[in-house]
């Protein structure tokens, strides 16, 4: 049980050692200086009387406050959604998206799960088609586990085609889980779900998982949350019992986030934008790589004419450059390449990543 998460061990470290960092997801302008408050929230008024975290995430998603956890990260929640699942459910099989984020197969496998994978095809761009999810589910299945936008691609699926996958799902008496940690990834007016983007709360046997790390950079929160029917919300706060919980101070910041949601949101939406810019211009300039930064994302999976994956991370890092081998999405023939930092970091990189390509 539990075995090594290998991309989790790769990457620890490494983004604070690269001199360019193009491996990190997470929209972050800033280094932490071991303050409590993070960099965006400093200098920001706490509300008077704000409502509980729960209620406030509730109404960015439009659900009940009771189809809502608050918890200690997406890792946490995904790790409460798959233990709940496993409890609740007659079999263990937990099918996950295939290419797919690492973790995502491990955690389940360590609390007493038998994963088993569904292809997301590549020759058709990455899609969730609800036919493969239901030859893959049985009534063994306790969970189906996918990513949106998805992880390492891109690919975003809208709410009309989650819910297919939902009926596909709820049809095999299973459930799914949508990590939705990239969900705010769009283009400005794309989509009208929270905090901007894409959303699969609601839709029946469906889990939505999501926190403050990616799209709003606040990752030293550890604040995330799970959103489902109140009857599994209610096992997965049984479950939450044997864990640690949410410690209060990040509780309170990430309230006073809320008081101030419509300019922070404002803020990462322009980040967003100018770095898909600079990334999809960088890619769509190479002859040399084979790939595609969605509309509305900041990074996206490609592929090299010459190197596999590993010969091209290993090239960049040798280089200073952080980019992420697919090896650890299970797709070794290319890396995933991320635009988090600031613009102007992300610039001297792909400037540095050019000259590497140049040598291969």
């Amino acid at each position: 049980m539990f075995e090594p998460m290998p991309y989790l061990e790769w990457i620890a470290g490494r983004p604070e050692a690269a001199d360019h960092d193009l491996g990190s997801s997470d929209l972050r302008t800033y280094r932490s200086d071991g303050s409590v408050t993070p960099a965006p929230l400093a200098g920001l008024p706490d509300p008077e009387d704000p409502p509980p975290l729960s209620a406030s995430i509730a109404a960015e998603y439009g659900v009940d406050e009771s189809s809502v956890l608050v918890t200690a990260g997406a890792t946490h929640a995904n790790f409460l959604a798959a233990a709940s699942a496993l409890s609740l459910a007659e079999g263990d099989r937990i099918v996950v998206e295939d290419p797919g984020y690492d973790p995502l197969v491990h955690t389940p496998a360590g609390i007493g799960g038998t994963v088993e994978r569904f292809e997301r095809p590549a020759r058709s761009g990455y899609p969730l088609l609800p036919s493969e999810i239901a030859s893959a589910v049985s009534g063994q299945t306790a969970l189906v586990t996918v990513t949106n936008r998805h992880n390492p691609t891109g690919r975003l699926t809208p709410r009309e085609e989650l819910a297919s996958v939902a009926a596909a799902v709820t049809d095999a008496n299973s459930r799914l889980l949508v990590d939705e940690v990239y969900g705010p990834y769009t283009a400005e007016n794309d989509a009208e779900g929270a905090f901007g983007g894409v959303t699969a709360a609601g839709l029946p046997n469906t889990i939505v998982t999501g926190s403050f790390t990616k799209f709003h950079g606040l990752g030293g929160l550890q604040v995330g949350w799970l959103i489902a029917d109140e009857s599994f919300v209610e096992r997965a706060r049984e479950v939450f019992m044997h864990v640690p919980s949410v410690a209060e101070p990040s509780r309170a910041l990430a309230r006073r986030f809320f008081a101030h949601r419509d300019e922070l949101v404002a803020e990462s939406r322009e980040h967003l934008r100018r770095n898909h810019e600079l990334l999809s211009s960088f890619i769509e300039d190479r002859s040399d790589l084979d790939g595609e930064i969605a509309a509305g994302c900041t990074y996206g999976f490609v592929k090299h004419e010459r190197a596999d994956g590993d010969e091209l991370a290993e090239a960049a890092w040798d280089a200073g450059v952080l980019v992420v081998p697919g090896r650890f999405f299970d797709a070794p023939s290319g890396v995933r390449i991320s635009a988090g930092r600031s613009p102007e970091a992300i610039e001297a990189g792909l400037d540095t990543l050019g000259e590497v390509l140049d040598e291969l």
